[in-house]
């Protein structure tokens, strides 16, 4: 796929070279030729002209050096064009909220209005969308509350759906010049840009309030980036490799999937200095070069991600239904959040303290018992302690409620001034409802059966007495003499007579448990879900029972002041609650996929459909494009495996620079695709085709390059060259018909035609397909 003109510009760029060495030639002689030997006197008139000519001739060079050259790439630029008027247009229909845009959409909305949110992906996604919804004058008060539901006036549908959709079109032109960076043909490289404009799965996922086409953005971007700053030197290096973490940064902050381009460009990275460790340079200087491409590669991806977690704190600070996810302290340094709480409460827990216990990692659930009993035998047929039932609700309920006492004291009304209890104090935890304390026995709990069951005690009069003694150990404690204090204690409560401390498992009990979370009391102390905190807090006033259910009943809890936590406190935790918050995603829906299924686009979403025709969005591929690139991955995959077996019995099959462009295509979209499609094997958690995009992208890039490849192989081989042009005529047939499918299907990207039956069935083209019908009377 050689072309004519770049073989004419070479050849003038190599006239250019032969004249200016002839015109330094010349300039060599002239200043041999004015050369003087010291003690020959004084330079003659006519050496003091040629001199004089010779400074004039370097200053005129110093002149010319300077220079600005600009260079437009009329290819990038006209794919850019293409790219625009397909994702562009039309773009605010559908008038309505399509798939994700539900979330995305309410996002924004609550960014508009500062309300923390809560979400298991970075935020600098929605945080551009915000920004262009911002821009547009939006007020955040539409409600994003189902599919399906329009959009009113209010809502800058187009600005709002214009970041994805620049992005998406950006995706055009940067494959052009991804596969110009693997040094293909130019032809090779506007045929994968074609292939990336001319697919409908990126269409679709570029036209709606979505993220992936950002992230794939900054992916393409960062690996040109790196791929630029492993083949330049000096300053320039730095400079790409500079921008390219930056982009990398970008890429994982918008979802945590862009780690894995993240992962691609540390290995590009380390294959270029492991290519020059057989260099003649010395281990210093080798070693000097590679700590600092790692410090960058490091340094600022964490800056980016850093920076895009303060600034979403900064822009959330008032209270909002996602912060109980949240630590007791994180809420309570929101705005109007726990502050409504806190209230007035006491700071020190003490002897008849009324006191909510909060597990402090991991799920938001209290420490709950309720008048129902453990039964007498599990399902597997092992005896229960037949005790009231203790676990852990997620919910706020007012048999959350205990009440701190020491074991010597009989009265439950705190003492003036309070008895302070302390790290290290043995207490009981009486249930606040039912006066009943909590308790272990050697007993199996009930679906943990390695752990003790935890209850409180009711006695039968049989012969297993109470077990209700705790000692609290506080972990974040500053001295052995701290006191428990409430929101900011974290504390441990271990059971006297076994040892074991008080732990939510995350298993939830049986519909006898009413499907609520078990608390056992574990032997392995040290471990996370054994740390609680103390989140609402009140003193006992009155002895009598009756009374004390009347208080904490109608205890009433007003917002006020806000506490305060450093931004690194509130980072760290985020993180945390992400990662323990992420397999909390919904499993089972309707559209769900499995990663096996992906290659060969088994299922499709369905994004939207009109409620008044057959008009409807579905995330779908170009089905030509899709299967050629399937199969371009084992093409390569059986190529590369050939070419290793035989280079390894000493059969050379490509010369030095095509080997280095198979093995660059290989290192970088081979590898990049298995790269971003593999870890979802392994993922316990609902996934949808969109997953697969990224991984995607380098497929129809290697498919390109796969083409690239065998019209070499035939080039290059004598008997089949006369098959190349039989080859360019079946690709460009087959090129037609990529173009085909996608304007045949373009009409579920776009969402603005009425569908008959007939038409969804002639798009029907796998059985797996879900298409929806309303039925027209």
């Amino acid at each position: 796929m050689d072309i004519k003109k770049s073989k004419t510009s070479n050849l003038n760029k190599n006239k250019v070279t032969e004249l200016s060495e002839t015109n330094n030639c010349y300039l060599d002689k002239s200043l041999t030729t004015s050369k003087r030997e010291v003690g020959n006197g004084p330079p003659a008139e006519n050496e003091v002209e040629t001199m004089k000519t010779v400074q004039d001739i370097k200053v005129d060079e110093t002149i010319k050096s300077v220079y600005l050259r600009v260079e437009i790439d009329v290819i990038f630029i006209g794919l850019l064009v293409l790219a625009l008027c397909t994702r562009l247009y039309n773009l605010e229909e559908p008038k309505y909220i399509v798939f994700d845009e539900l979330h995305y959409g309410r996002y924004v909305s609550l960014y508009t209005k500062g309300i923390f949110f809560f979400d298991t992906h970075p935020p600098l996604g929605k945080q551009m969308l915000y920004l262009a919804g911002h821009m547009a004058g939006y007020d955040g008060n539409f409600t994003f509350d189902r599919i399906g539901s329009p959009y009113t006036e209010s809502v800058p549908i187009k600005a709002l759906r214009l970041v994805p959709a620049i992005s998406g079109s950006l995706l055009v032109p940067l494959s052009y010049q991804l596969m110009m960076e693997i040094s293909t043909y130019q032809l090779t490289a506007i045929l994968a840009a074609i292939l990336v404009l001319f697919e409908n799965s990126l269409l679709a996922q570029s036209r709606f309030m979505l993220l992936e086409s950002m992230q794939i953005l900054f992916s393409l971007f960062g690996i040109i980036c790196i791929i630029k700053s492993t083949r330049k030197s000096d300053l320039a290096s730095v400079i790409w490799l500079f921008v390219g973490a930056l982009s990398l940064g970008c890429c994982f902050s918008i979802k945590y999937s862009g780690l894995y381009t993240y992962y691609l460009a540390i290995f590009l990275i380390g294959r270029q200095i492991w290519n020059r460790i057989d260099q003649t340079e010395s281990a210093f200087k080798l070693c000097l070069s590679a700590l600092w491409r790692l410090f960058i590669l490091i340094s600022i991806p964490f800056m980016v991600y850093v920076g895009v977690f303060y600034a979403h704190l900064a822009m959330l600070p008032k209270a909002g239904p996602h912060d109980s996810v949240m630590t007791s302290a994180f809420q309570a340094s929101l705005q109007g959040g726990l502050a409504s709480i806190t209230k007035g409460q006491p700071l020190h827990v003490s002897h008849g303290s009324q006191i909510t216990l909060r597990h402090s990692h991991g799920r938001t659930c209290w420490l709950h018992s309720h008048a129902h009993v453990y039964p007498v035998r599990y399902s597997d047929d092992r005896g229960s302690s037949h005790q009231q039932q203790v676990t852990c609700y997620s919910f706020k309920d007012v048999n959350n409620w205990w009440i701190v006492k020491r074991p010597d004291q009989h009265s439950l009304a705190v003492s003036n001034p309070p008895d302070t209890i302390r790290h290290g104090d043995i207490v009981q935890l009486l249930h606040g409802i039912t006066s009943r304390a909590l308790n272990s026995h050697d007993v199996a709990a009930p679906v943990s059966p390695q752990s003790q069951e935890v209850s409180c005690y009711i006695d039968y009069n049989v012969s297993m007495p109470a077990q209700n003694l705790w000692r609290v150990d506080i972990v974040n404690r500053e001295s052995d003499d701290s006191t428990w204090d409430s929101i900011r204690s974290l504390v441990r409560l271990i059971h006297i007579d076994s040892g074991s401390a008080l732990r939510y498992s995350g298993r939830q009990l049986p519909s006898w448990g009413f499907h609520q979370h078990e608390v056992v009391a574990d032997k392995v102390i040290t471990h996370q879900d054994t740390i609680w905190n103390v989140e609402e807090h009140r003193y006992t006033k009155a002895e009598d029972r009756k009374e004390r259910e009347r208080e904490l009943v109608t205890a009433e809890m007003i917002p006020t002041a806000v506490t305060q936590l450093s931004f690194w406190d509130k980072f760290i935790e985020l993180q945390y609650k992400m990662i323990a918050h992420s397999p909390d995603a919904p499993q089972g829906h309707m559209f769900a996929s499995e990663p096996a299924e992906w290659p060969l686009l088994v299922r499709s979403i369905a994004y939207w459909l009109s409620p008044d025709s057959n008009a409807q969005v579905h995330l779908i591929g170009n089905l030509v494009t899709w299967y050629s690139g399937t199969i371009s991955v084992l093409v390569f995959g059986t190529l590369l495996s050939i070419y290793a077996i035989r280079q390894r019995r000493a059969h050379i099959d490509l010369p030095p620079s095509t080997a280095r462009k198979f093995y660059d295509a290989g290192y970088i979209l081979f590898l990049g695709y298995w790269l971003h499609y593999l870890p979802y094997f392994f993922m316990d958690r609902t996934l949808f085709l969109h997953h697969y995009l990224p991984a995607y992208i380098f497929k129809i890039l290697l498919l390109a390059y796969v083409i690239d490849h065998i019209y070499y192989v035939l080039c290059s081989n004598e008997k089949a060259k006369p098959f190349t042009h039989l080859f360019i005529l079946c690709i460009t047939i087959w090129l037609a018909y990529v173009i085909i499918t996608y304007k045949k299907f373009s009409v579920l990207n776009y969402g603005n035609t009425d569908l008959t039956e007939s038409d969804l069935l002639n798009l029907r083209w796998k059985d797996t397909w879900d298409f929806i019908l309303h039925k027209k009377n």
